[in-house]
């Protein structure tokens, strides 16, 4: 599912579990928002994925809601050299924000 950033500040408590902001090949941003009722893309009005250029930028635009967790989301490209056999490999997931219990 997606959402924009309008959509998003007309929800009544639009309380953010986890805020995944992926690096796409470490120039642009996206963010996956985790909540109660499922997982969204932040998208423009058109309906494609908003990009930043910058984690920092995207914490920015984002900075007026709840947000209980960040992680910055890099995907790992080990498993694409030549000469490797493919393998699974999870991403690398640094937290840069969590709240306070």
């Amino acid at each position: 599912m997606r959402i924009t950033l309008d959509e998003l500040k007309q929800l009544e408590q639009p309380d953010i579990d986890l805020l995944e902001i992926l690096s796409l090949e470490g120039q642009q941003y996206m963010a996956r928002l985790h909540a109660r009722d499922g997982m969204r893309v932040l998208s423009d009005k058109h309906g494609k994925t908003r990009l930043f250029r910058s984690a920092w930028q995207l914490q920015d635009a984002l900075s007026g809601f709840s947000i209980r967790e960040t992680q910055v989301v890099h995907a790992s490209a080990y498993h694409e050299m030549v000469g490797m056999t493919p393998a699974q490999i999870d991403p690398l997931r640094i937290k840069v924000q969590r709240e306070r219990s």
